[in-house]
């Protein structure tokens, strides 16, 4: 399966004690080589709060599990807040990553294949 063929076909989040999980479905298999990331990008309405949360698997098996703003924070989690199998992905974020967005903020799921930008803007289903 390349990751060509790993398409977000529904993404959602809901709060849950102190996590944001979120769930990403994809069409297929998480890639078996290469490198694959899928995500979340959270926004104010003017986009001047940006920030995005992420998991990153390298040949099939999760390696990175971050968040970032555009403010310069930076962190990466332990990786035990990510379950996968199959063409499910979830991750179990804390709550304080999006904590402060205002009514009206953006959020939507990305995809990254292999370094490049593979999907952008896929709607999420917020469940907060």
């Amino acid at each position: 399966m390349s990751s060509h063929e790993a398409l977000l076909k529904h993404v959602s989040i809901a709060a849950k004690d102190t996590a944001l999980v979120a769930t990403f479905a994809i069409d297929g298999n998480i890639p078996g080589s290469g490198a694959y990331v899928v995500g979340l990008m959270a926004a104010g309405p003017d986009y001047s709060h940006q920030r995005r949360l992420g998991i990153e698997f390298m040949n099939g098996e999760a390696v990175s599990f971050f968040y970032f703003s555009h403010d310069g924070t930076e962190e990466t989690f332990d990786l035990e807040g990510v379950e996968h199998s199959g063409n499910t992905i979830t991750g179990h974020f804390p709550l304080s990553t999006v904590l402060g967005l205002s009514k009206g903020h953006l959020m939507t799921a990305f995809s990254d294949a292999d370094g490049r930008d593979y999907q952008a803007n896929v709607p999420v289903e917020e469940a907060l």
